[in-house]
């Protein structure tokens, strides 16, 4: 299987340090978040190539951090692809269409530490047979993020941050999907949401899922959040 990460977002909710370096990047415990994404991916026997979806406006950046970590990244044959503009989490998929074949594909937020089984994960979407299956993670403020509604192992619909969740589970930003979740994709509007434009179809036609997995996860898309995970991870 391959694996995108994506990592071309701008960052604002962690700035006046977003201003200097590209989300992905910062360090935690002297080591770029994506560098620990790029580890865990590498983890499972099943991965054999990722991408990373960046911002040319970040080009220089990521190609200083290529030079920096060559070997790393070469070990688990990785390879950046670059946005000219913003296109959202799925919008840019339109650049990897032809790179990801006829086979599942897994894809990461890219800026969240995980530390889960995903080949557990890779088993679960093998088994279930939809489209997509998302990794739900237990926190204790599910309010603050999306909230998946349940019909067993199915995901029918997601909460964005409802006040009265309905369970402790949310979105890890941790994907798998089935090569058909391009004819849910209209490639002509440059931008794309996977949150808004691919999950709630997918869910509609009884084709997402969900699989709860036990391990750590920091989210460090805030200047909180990512102190935390800089104490503890």
């Amino acid at each position: 299987m391959k694996a995108v990460i994506l990592a071309g977002g701008e960052g604002t909710r962690l700035r006046p340090i977003t201003y200097e370096i590209p989300k992905p990047l910062i360090p935690v415990k002297k080591k770029p978040i994506i560098n620990h994404l790029i580890d865990f991916l590498a983890r499972s026997k099943a991965i054999t190539e990722i991408a990373v979806l960046a911002s040319r406006s970040h080009e220089s950046d990521f190609e200083e951090w290529k030079k920096e970590w060559r070997k790393e990244l070469e070990a688990a044959h990785v390879k950046i692809v670059y946005e000219e503009t913003p296109r959202g989490t799925f919008g840019g998929f339109a650049l990897l269409r032809d790179w990801l074949g006829d086979e599942p594909f897994v894809v990461s937020n890219g800026d969240e530490l995980k530390d889960f089984n995903l080949d557990e994960m890779i088993e679960f979407h093998k088994k279930h047979q939809g489209i997509g299956t998302i990794a739900l993670v237990e926190v204790p403020n599910p309010h603050e993020y999306g909230v998946p509604i349940m019909e067993g192992d199915k995901i029918v619909e997601f909460l964005e941050k409802p006040q009265d969740p309905p369970g402790n589970h949310i979105s890890s930003g941790l994907y798998i999907f089935d090569p058909a979740v391009f004819d849910y994709a209209d490639f002509k509007r440059n931008f794309l949401m996977i949150e808004h434009d691919i999950s709630p179809h997918l869910a509609k036609d009884g084709k997402l899922y969900g699989v709860r997995l036990k391990g750590r996860w920091y989210d460090c898309g805030t200047l909180e959040r990512y102190e935390k995970a800089i104490r503890e991870w």
